[in-house]
């Protein structure tokens, strides 16, 4: 658990204060991107924090406009927003390389962190990525659901995860398919690592074949968990992907 009881800020050009906690130490740092509806006081943020704590390596986790303790209100949020969030905590907040760690719609955003900032990326390490979800979201719409996000510009989608239901936006829809990085091949000189459950009901797991597919690089590595979630947050999935982050880091 974290030392820091209260979120720092950065504040984005437009005024929104993106909330985060960053924790000093050796390169090359960690920063994770958490996924859609989520923040980072979530299991796996902090647990990767107080691993990095122990090795002193430096850490950082953010919440996205919209999620967790940052301002903005979640249904004005895109692909894009969110994506400079992430930037502006990459560029503002951290120093040096840095091992990308990006779950679920992070995996995403975290793909787009490399596409921006190569230069800044020591590893990246896919936890159920979900790039480019949202034409995946769009094709999986029953005919009456893409009607109610057409007349209405939003549709709130019951969770799994959480009492309040997902607000799905015609715009995040929309403007997510400016962003879309599996519509052409992505040069990687540095190592990646995904993990995936084969159990996911939310992501599929051939879905990270296809990342695979898609990046041009030699250091590319998919582990699968026959029986793991979508989450992957069991004591097991946390100490491999600790493993997993060390190891890169150790190695870079």
């Amino acid at each position: 658990m974290t030392n820091d009881t209260e979120p720092r800020f950065l504040t984005q050009p437009d005024g929104t204060r993106i909330a985060y906690h960053h924790t000093p130490g050796k390169a090359p740092g960690v920063i994770f991107c958490g996924g859609f509806m989520s923040d980072m006081t979530g299991t796996k943020a902090q647990a990767l924090e107080a691993a990095c704590r122990a090795a002193d390596r430096a850490y950082t986790r953010f919440d996205y406009r919209g999620h967790g303790q940052s301002d903005a209100d979640f249904e004005s949020g895109t692909i894009g927003l969110w994506t400079d969030d992430a930037l502006a905590v990459l560029d503002q907040v951290t120093e040096g390389r840095q091992i990308v760690v990006g779950s679920s719609m992070g995996g995403w955003i975290m793909l787009l962190l490399a596409r921006a900032r190569p230069d800044r990326i020591a590893g990246l390490v896919g936890i159920a990525p979900a790039p480019d979800f949202v034409l995946r979201m769009w094709d999986g719409f029953s005919d009456e659901i893409k009607e109610t996000l057409r007349r209405d510009g939003v549709y709130r989608a019951p969770s799994e995860y959480s009492e309040e239901p997902y607000a799905i936006t015609m715009n995040l829809i929309e403007e997510g398919t400016n962003h879309l990085v599996l519509q052409q091949p992505l040069d990687v000189d540095y190592p990646v690592r995904i993990l995936h459950g084969m159990a996911d009901p939310d992501v599929p797991w051939r879905q990270s074949l296809e990342i695979v597919e898609r990046l041009r690089g030699d250091d590319i590595v998919v582990t699968f968990s026959k029986t793991g979630d979508h989450r992957l947050s069991e004591p097991g999935d946390i100490a491999r992907l600790i493993e997993t982050v060390e190891a890169l880091a150790k190695g870079s």
